[in-house]
C-alpha cells in the first residue's frame, strides 16, 4: 500500500503501462510528515482514489486509520498526529460504501461449468477449481493444502483456517478421487513446477477461460465459495452444518457453546451435498468402494 514503486515488474503488464511498478495507493499520504496528515489531506486523497478504485481505497483507509490509532497510543508520536484525520464526518462521508457481491453458480449452470473445468489441460487447476466448489473453502486455504493435511484412510482434510487456526472437514468421495490422481511433486497438494513457491498461485486465468468457453457470466473464485453455501440449501442442509464445513465463525449462542458436530455427521451431509451437485452436473458420484483403489495408490 505504501510502496514507492519504480521496481521492475515481475509479471506481464497491461497495455499502456510501463515496465516498472506504480506507487502504492497510500504512498502520497505517507510520504508527508505525520503533522500534515490531517482531515483535509485525507479527504482530498480519499476523494481522488475512490473515483477510480473504490474497494482498494476503502481498504487503504482502514489501514491508514489503524496506523494513526497506533501512533496515538505512543507518547513519542501523540503530539505529531491529527487524531480526527480519519474520524471526521467529512472524511467518512467520502468513504466508498462496500458493494454486496452476489456472483454465484446457479443449479442449471453446473453442467456447463463442470464440463469446461474438467476439460482444462492442467489437471491441478481442474482439480483445484472443482474442489473449491465442492468444499466451500477460501481460495488460499485450499491452495495451501499439504499432503500431510489429507487423510485418505479416515477421509478428512485439515485446512488452515483464518478464523479458528485450522478446521477438519470431510474428504468426500469425488474430491478424494480428484486429489488421489494428482502428482506428488512436493509437499503441496496443488503443486506447480513453474511457481517459485512450488504451489498453484493464479488459478483465475484458467477459471476465466473455462467460464468464457462455457458462455457463463463472470464468476470470482470467492463466488465458488458463495455457490457452495447457496447450493447447500437445495438439499435442506442445516445452516450450521454448511457454516462449519466452510469455516464461518459461529454467529449464534447455540452454535458457539452447544454445537460440537463430529466429523461423521458433517460427512453425512457433505457427501449428500456433493452427490446432489454432481447429479445436477450430470456426473455420477463414485461409490466408496470405487475410491478404495485410489487410496492404496496414494498411500503406497
Amino acid at each position: 500500500m505504501s510502496d514507492p514503486g519504480g521496481k521492475p515488474k515481475a509479471r506481464g503488464r497491461k497495455r499502456g503501462e510501463g515496465d516498472t511498478t506504480l506507487p502504492g495507493i497510500l504512498r502520497p499520504l505517507l510520504a508527508l510528515p505525520l503533522s500534515r496528515i490531517d482531515v483535509a489531506a485525507v479527504h482530498a486523497w480519499l476523494a481522488k482514489e475512490s473515483a477510480g478504485r473504490p474497494a482498494l481505497a476503502a481498504l487503504a483507509f482502514r489501514m491508514l486509520r489503524a496506523f494513526l490509532n497506533w501512533c496515538a497510543d505512543r507518547p513519542e508520536y501523540q503530539s505529531l498526529i491529527h487524531t480526527d484525520a480519519c474520524a471526521s464526518r467529512r472524511v467518512r462521508d467520502e468513504l466508498p460504501r462496500p458493494a454486496v457481491k452476489d456472483d454465484c453458480l446457479q443449479r442449471e449452470q453446473l453442467p456447463l461449468w463442470f464440463g469446461q473445468v474438467r476439460a482444462l489441460q492442467n489437471p491441478v487447476q481442474s482439480a483445484y477449481l472443482q474442489a473449491l466448489l465442492l468444499t466451500g473453502a477460501r481460495r488460499e486455504e485450499l491452495a495451501g493444502l499439504r499432503w500431510e493435511d489429507v487423510d485418505f484412510q479416515w477421509k478428512s482434510l485439515t485446512i488452515r483456517d483464518k478464523v479458528e487456526g485450522e478446521r477438519t472437514i470431510p474428504l468426500t468421495p469425488y474430491v478424494s478421487l480428484l486429489l488421489a490422481a494428482l502428482p506428488r511433486r512436493n509437499q503441496w497438494v496443488f503443486s506447480s513446477p513453474t511457481a517459485a513457491s512450488g504451489r498453484l498461485q493464479e488459478p483465475r486465468i484458467a477459471h476465466n477461460k473455462a467460464l468464457t468457453a462455457a458462455g457463463l457470466p463472470a464468476l470470482t473464485l470467492h463466488g465458488l465459495r458463495r455457490s457452495f453455501g447457496t447450493l447447500c440449501e437445495w438439499v435442506e442442509c442445516p445452516a450450521g452444518i454448511s457454516a462449519q464445513i466452510m469455516g464461518h465463525k459461529p454467529s449464534a449462542l447455540a452454535e458457539k457453546h452447544y454445537r460440537r458436530r463430529p466429523l461423521d455427521l458433517l460427512r453425512q451431509w457433505h457427501t449428500k451435498i456433493e452427490g446432489w451437485i454432481l447429479e445436477q452436473a450430470g456426473i455420477e458420484q463414485p461409490k466408496q468402494e470405487e475410491a478404495a483403489p485410489a487410496l492404496r495408490v496414494v498411500g503406497s
